[in-house]
């Protein structure tokens, strides 16, 4: 007696044939379908399982290349109140790259990136997953705005419950102001209570000091340049006692640098779980103003005028430098790139980040991660060690890899279609056929019209 056929499965997204990258491997699995019922990925296999699902929509990847949506995990919304707007206006920008999260290193409108990351979290809201530090921590009378100023440990204590109750994914300290000692106080206790920490580092710490108090994260790679100096001890106590400058402590360090104690400080950082985030994008677009006219960008098309207005303090400090600071610029620069290969030789993870939003001029949000990858490779990364610290990375940072960062059952269902393979050119990230996210199956005429609603809103914004 024939056995009765089982009906089909009802889903939203069936996609077939696709070749799927593996970011853990590096390996590429062809003839993949892809099964997808709301935000998740319910199944994965052969072509053979794509007859137990019925879907709503069915999509032929044939000849496509299927990765992970991809992380920025250094975004900064802000410039005010006035310019809300504007950042808002950002964030499917960034989705339309291909940028299905953003982690928000410090706003001074943090409260509307509060209420933005809840709202598309409900799905009240279009745009990438947001993690936000909500107002970092700084000392008395900081240079940034968007902060809490903190002096005491009790100050600091205050700052971290308010932090709770607005239910920050995470803790920003910068070291503008603020006294060593209360940094290395405030790492220590918003570690304690469970918080994930991102930071600069003082130039009175060391390294050594502001990893093994527990940073999670440095942010801007030239802080971990300070690891690679053989003096960076000595140099970080003469500049606390003010017997250094700034920019001396920095010349000093740069001339100090060691390959091999840097590759042993690394292995250090490796073993403590920190990671780094590089943001050599903006780091190289300030560094090259002198030879690269941004005027005529045509992303600046996608940027209001207030957000386009924050970027000349930067194009007009750089224009005060003679030839013999430019040149600082250029070598500074190419110091910096040439640590992230050590680094990740070393075994520190790497976590993809822009620096894109307000101040950070012609930084782009959204394409500028591309970017950003584009220059890891050039400075020595692999194309799929690039891919890893935009896919792997950030839900790493955040604990959050049994959700997010690799193409499986019960994983998000953040996704892009590529039109070649990464692996071979990660240029090829920028060839996005399609966006899924959150489920959503956003073909490439739809990507389009979120580029043109975003040139358009700028465009409509006024001063």
């Amino acid at each position: 007696m024939a056995q009765p056929t089982q009906a089909a499965e009802h889903v939203d997204l069936l996609i077939r044939s696709a070749t799927v990258v593996d970011v853990r491997s590096g390996t590429l699995d062809a003839e993949r379908s892809i099964v997808i019922r709301g935000g998740d990925i319910i199944a994965i296999g052969d072509a053979a399982i794509a007859g137990r699902y019925r879907a709503a929509r069915t999509v032929d990847a044939r000849g496509r290349f299927v990765i992970p949506g991809l992380w920025d995990m250094h975004v900064h919304f802000g410039g005010g109140e006035a310019l809300i707007a504007e950042n808002r206006a950002l964030l499917p920008l960034y989705v339309a790259h291909g940028v299905t999260t953003v982690r928000d290193a410090a706003a001074d409108i943090a409260p509307s990136v509060l209420e933005w990351r809840d709202a598309v979290a409900r799905g009240a809201m279009f745009g990438p997953t947001i993690f936000t530090s909500g107002p970092k921590l700084e000392g008395y009378k900081p240079t940034w705005k968007g902060t809490i100023e903190v002096g005491t440990p009790a100050e600091v204590d205050a700052a971290l419950d308010r932090l709770r109750r607005m239910r920050v994914d995470f803790v920003k300290i910068t070291d503008n102001t603020l006294a060593p000692d209360i940094f290395l106080y405030a790492v220590e206790e918003a570690t304690r209570r469970g918080f994930r920490t991102s930071a600069h580092v003082p130039m009175a710490l060391t390294i050594e000091q502001v990893t093994a108090a527990g940073l999670s994260s440095i942010e801007h790679l030239d802080y971990a340049l300070k690891a690679g100096s053989t003096d960076e001890a000595a140099i970080a106590a003469d500049y606390a006692a003010g017997r250094l400058s700034e920019p001396e402590a920095s010349q000093r360090l740069a001339a100090s640098f060691d390959r091999e104690h840097a590759i042993a400080a690394y292995r250090k950082l490796a073993e403590r779980g920190t990671f780094v985030t590089p943001t050599l994008n903006g780091s190289r677009i300030i560094a090259y103003l002198d030879r690269e006219d941004h005027g005529r960008d045509a992303f600046l098309e996608y940027i209001g005028p207030g957000l386009r207005a924050t970027y000349d303090w930067r194009v007009e400090r750089a224009a005060r430098d003679d030839a013999a600071a430019i040149e600082r610029r250029h070598r500074r620069y190419r110091q910096v790139a040439s640590v992230l290969p050590m680094l990740q030789a070393a075994g520190v993870k790497i976590l993809a980040g822009t620096d894109a939003g307000y101040l950070n001029s012609f930084n782009y949000p959204g394409i500028g991660l591309h970017d950003e990858l584009g220059l890891y490779v050039a400075s020595g990364l692999t194309p799929l060690q690039a891919l890893q610290s935009a896919t792997l990375a950030g839900p790493e940072f955040f604990r959050l890899t049994n959700r997010y960062g690799t193409i499986e059952a019960g994983k998000a269902a953040d996704l892009l279609l590529l039109d070649a393979n990464p692996l071979a050119d990660i240029a090829a990230t920028r060839a996005i056929h399609a966006v899924v996210i959150r489920g959503s199956y956003l073909d490439r005429p739809a990507l389009d019209a979120l580029l043109r609603e975003a040139r358009q809103s700028a465009a409509g914004q006024t001063r």
